[in-house]
């Protein structure tokens, strides 16, 4: 086992593991989607989502805000949490992605009712009407694909606290931690 922490600086080191990400995505139906405005300021809504071959699935009406500002920057961040889900509170995964805007039938026809189903779970009628509704002429859908991710266990982290977090299931710890933490406490001068 390991020595018990003092504090909680270091947390990049409590990643959620591959395995425990992908059923994350795949338990969870909500994210939060976040773009950048045109002038400059970080901006989130809430929205349903679809996990599938690796990337996010999305869908909007192309008059919306975020569907101009993904089509001027497709660079665009999506954050998932296990809290409200089977699988309790403790989870968490980011992803840096970029975004592509899609309106080709092809992909509307296995979409709509992928995700009315997923909203809908046990109602293939209500299902079936779901999908109905988002197939109109203004919607598009939001293909994000991850190019980096940050994730937390906080159950990893809870294990640690009490010194009974096995060394190598720590991961390795991202900059923020490995770099900057150290500068940050010299600059402090705390190291």
């Amino acid at each position: 086992m390991t020595e018990q922490i003092e504090n909680y600086e270091m947390v990049s080191i409590y990643n959620l593991e591959d395995e425990d990400r992908e059923k994350l995505l795949r338990t969870q139906g909500e994210c939060t989607f976040m773009w950048s405005t045109k002038d400059g300021w970080p901006v989130g809504v809430i929205m349903a989502y679809l996990w599938r071959d690796g990337k996010f699935w999305l869908t909007g009406g192309a008059h919306r805000h975020r569907i101009s500002a993904v089509r001027r920057d497709p660079r665009v961040c999506i954050c998932v949490t296990s809290a409200g889900t089977k699988l309790g509170p403790s989870w968490t995964a980011t992803a840096k992605g970029r975004c592509r805007i899609r309106e080709d039938n092809e992909v509307k026809a296995w979409f709509y009712p992928a995700l009315a189903a997923l909203i809908n779970p046990g109602d293939p009628e209500e299902a079936k009407r779901f999908a109905e509704f988002l197939d109109s002429p203004v919607r598009v859908i939001l293909e994000v694909t991850p190019e980096k991710w940050i994730t937390y266990d906080g159950v990893k982290m809870a294990l640690d606290s009490a010194g009974k977090l096995p060394e190598e299931r720590k991961g390795a710890p991202l900059s923020s931690d490995a770099v900057r933490l150290g500068a940050e406490l010299k600059n402090r001068g705390l190291a």
